[in-house]
């Protein structure tokens, strides 16, 4: 079964019996901590780096109408063709008809989760067009039929073991060797006709730029590159929220954006694209259109989530959350995974379809302590919660038992005798100092055990240590 189709917390417990899973994730994001950490202590400036990339993006968020009329000016100008795309089904319906009328049969695309989440893929297959995913680890994941897991690797759920597998099925000829030079060599070669033989390249976009019109992709393969300029149209399709006003701004924002996903100073390949090629150009697209699409951005600026679109899709948040290190990308069910992930699905999906996800965070903080445009993830997803409490969505037993608790919090001595109760029962629930199952609680005590209480409770303990201290000597 597809994992969308699936409750989370029935993905979440398929996500922790994989014992492939952990050591995939275990490698990727343990080595993006690390290299992150070592990135910002060797940019001594970066937290004012961070605060400047806060006040750009709250600038551009404050006056998102002027930037987006300056961009689609700008970028006419320059010979490309601006669509707008209110929702997901629109763009797609854009981006399906600029092939159509191409009559392309084959497109290359270079990363974007922006497409995921229009759901561009299965909307140029319907359309009977061959879609080949040119950057290495979304290669991988079409060839395992899969979505991706993570917003910059999308396959760092699949181990080398796996990957090369994927390759001896899918590669004619095969890799020679399972080594990571051979199998990237081997992927080189399957792709490198289909880069040339291409009718249409679509990208994405980090940065628009608005007072250039100029679009900026980020990448250290240089898929992107071949993507885009050797068919003869080349699409864009972007969040409206990608704006910033200057190219001096887009890279006050790229130190920000690379040091915080792969914790280097900058990525292989930095490539602005303004407009098609002009004549006297050795090369580029004949056309070049650029799909801005809302879907749900507008909404998000009158809300308690405008926070969110600063995002500039680091997947920093991600690398960081001990929930997602424990779970991976896919059990999240929507496009967006991890932190950042469980505040925009609702806004994408609607609260009643992922309402589990904002109760997946322990609110630890750390994915607002590294996200390097200072977004209150913490607080965005207390904000759901909220709100699914408000709209009555929570179980009925939930609200019962909150009810219930509430009733006795509010009565000192009640709760004074209830925890005494409680931690003298969880004492002798006990073995070896940890309490193995519970009840009421299986969702915990499945996946880790509890240590056993004291059985005192915090305040007897606290009087007999006060006690103590004024007994005379």
């Amino acid at each position: 079964m597809d994992a969308p189709q699936l409750a989370f917390k029935e993905r979440a417990a398929a996500a922790l019996a994989d014992g492939a899973l952990k050591i995939a994730i275990d490698r990727t994001t343990g080595n993006a901590e690390r290299k992150r950490a070592a990135a910002v202590a060797a940019f001594p400036e970066f937290e004012a780096a961070r605060a400047r990339g806060k006040a750009i993006k709250d600038h551009v968020i404050a006056h998102l109408d002027h930037y987006l009329e300056m961009f689609e000016r700008n970028a006419t100008a320059a010979g490309a063709q601006v669509h707008w795309a209110a929702d997901d089904a629109e763009a797609r319906a854009i981006v399906t008809r600029i092939c159509l009328d191409a009559r392309a049969k084959l497109v290359t695309r270079s990363k974007s989760m922006l497409g995921e989440e229009i759901g561009l893929p299965h909307a140029l297959a319907d359309a009977g067009i061959e879609r080949v995913e040119t950057d290495l680890a979304e290669h991988i994941i079409q060839l395992a039929g899969e979505r991706p897991s993570h917003i910059v690797w999308p396959a760092m759920h699949r181990t080398r073991e796996q990957v090369a597998q994927l390759f001896k099925v899918g590669h004619v000829p095969p890799p020679a060797a399972e080594d990571p030079a051979t199998m990237v060599q081997s992927a080189r070669r399957e792709l490198r006709a289909k880069f040339l033989g291409a009718d249409i390249g679509i990208s994405g976009a980090n940065f628009l730029v608005a007072d250039t019109g100029a679009t900026c992709t980020v990448t250290n393969e240089g898929n992107a590159e071949l993507t885009t300029t050797p068919p003869r149209v080349h699409i864009v399709t972007a969040g409206i929220e990608k704006l910033v006003p200057s190219t001096a701004h887009a890279f006050a924002l790229l130190r920000l954006l690379v040091r915080s996903a792969t914790g280097g100073e900058m990525t292989q390949y930095t490539t602005f694209h303004h407009g098609p090629r002009r004549e006297g150009d050795a090369d580029g697209p004949e056309e070049m259109h650029i799909v801005l699409v809302d879907n749900g951005r507008t909404r998000m600026l009158g809300d308690e989530f405008r926070a969110m679109l600063r995002c500039i899709r680091c997947g920093a948040c991600m690398n960081h959350c001990v929930v997602y290190r424990q779970i991976g990308g896919h059990a999240y069910g929507g496009t967006y995974p991890g932190p950042m992930g469980a505040v925009l699905t609702p806004v994408l999906d609607g609260l009643a379809q992922s309402r589990d996800l904002a109760h997946a965070c322990t609110m630890n903080g750390r994915c607002a302590e590294v996200c390097p445009v200072g977004i209150p993830l913490p607080t965005l997803l207390r904000a759901w919660r909220t709100r699914s409490w408000r709209e009555r969505l929570e179980p009925g037993s939930l609200r019962v038992g909150l009810g219930l608790w509430a009733m006795v919090a509010r009565r000192p001595r009640l709760y004074r005798l209830a925890s005494r109760i409680g931690v003298r029962a969880l004492r002798l629930m006990g073995r070896r100092g940890w309490v193995r199952s519970l009840p009421l609680a299986k969702g915990w005590t499945a996946y880790r055990d509890m240590p056993r209480p004291a059985g005192r409770t915090f305040m007897e303990q606290y009087r007999a240590e006060q006690a103590g201290r004024r007994a005379p000597e």
